[in-house]
């Protein structure tokens, strides 16, 4: 048995859990790194289909990345990482695409005076989290569980209180400035319920990002790493895929050419609500204790 056929397990339905009688598949991004190209067309047609501001170009001087990171008017970001370490890919690490699917090539090194270069390039997204704190903390109920597993942000009822933003330990969920309300991707919810690619995957040339049913999608990530690693791409490794993680497994998850924190993502996710009941029975017990303490002292400095 393969080590990844563990991924193939019954995993928690968070639709089910939310109160979906007898919901779809759960739906996900798996997003193939070793393909991605760099063409940030994903973020274009993010921000076209779903009508999120132009923010402009943040253009540093440190780095090809224009975005810089996931915001409220991000919800797309194309990372650019420049590295110095040798890596070569060929056709031969190209994954064998099915009939009328597009086709992309590989990124390939520069040799250059200081060492082999190498790009690597992720378009990162919300995780859409098995186990989502933001939803955990929402006071509103802004913040709602869809039938496909992923999380969506209700604009109209969102007030603006940021409770999801240090809530996420991906970093990914944002309020909008001069808007004052709470933003992130959806996954195309509006698309979904019409039988539609979210519109990134439908924009990506190369298939780097792939949209379709999670356990379909983390069965072929594990064909995928295998292949790259028989090529000699020891490095290649998924994140974000394993239902046992700190977070339940990704609803969108990815593979990796190096570490984690190579590419700004935290190395061990955890739900940052997963001790919140604990935290209020110790709140309340050291709240009893205090009236106690005090009923106590009162009492006998009247005797």
């Amino acid at each position: 048995m393969s080590s990844f056929d563990l991924l193939n397990i019954e995993a928690y339905n968070p639709a089910r859990e939310s109160g979906y009688a007898d919901p779809p598949a759960r739906m996900g991004f798996f997003t193939d790194t070793s393909l991605c190209i760099g063409c940030k067309a994903c973020e274009v047609a993010c921000k076209e289909w779903n009508s999120v501001p132009e923010d402009g170009l943040d253009l540093t001087g440190m780095s090809f990345d224009n975005t810089q990171t996931l915001d409220a008017n991000s919800w797309r970001h194309v990372a650019f990482i420049e590295q110095r370490k040798p890596m070569r890919f060929t056709d031969a690490l190209a994954p064998a695409a099915p009939e009328g699917a597009r086709t992309g090539a590989i990124p390939a090194t520069q040799a250059g005076e200081n060492g082999d270069f190498r790009w690597l390039m992720a378009s990162d997204v919300c995780k859409h989290c098995t186990h989502a704190a933001c939803l955990d903390v929402c006071p509103t109920g802004a913040l709602f569980r869809t039938e496909f597993g992923t999380v969506v942000v209700q604009e109209d009822v969102c007030n603006g209180c940021g409770y999801c933003v240090p809530a996420c330990p991906y970093g990914v969920i944002d309020v909008r400035e001069g808007d004052g309300r709470a933003f992130k991707c959806t996954m195309c919810y509006d698309r979904l319920q019409g039988g539609l690619e979210p519109a990134c995957a439908k924009a990506c040339p190369t298939d780097s990002i792939q949209f379709g049913e999670l356990d379909e999608l983390r069965a072929r990530a594990g064909e995928r790493v295998e292949q790259l690693h028989a090529a000699g791409v020891t490095d290649a490794r998924l994140y974000g895929e394993d239902p046992r993680d700190g977070v339940g497994g990704d609803g969108a998850f990815f593979l990796l050419l190096d570490d984690p924190e190579v590419y700004g993502l935290p190395p061990d996710p955890v739900v940052t609500t997963r001790d919140l009941a604990a935290m209020w029975r110790h709140a309340g017990a050291a709240a009893v204790g205090l009236v106690a303490a005090t009923a106590a002292a009162f009492l006998g400095s009247r005797a």
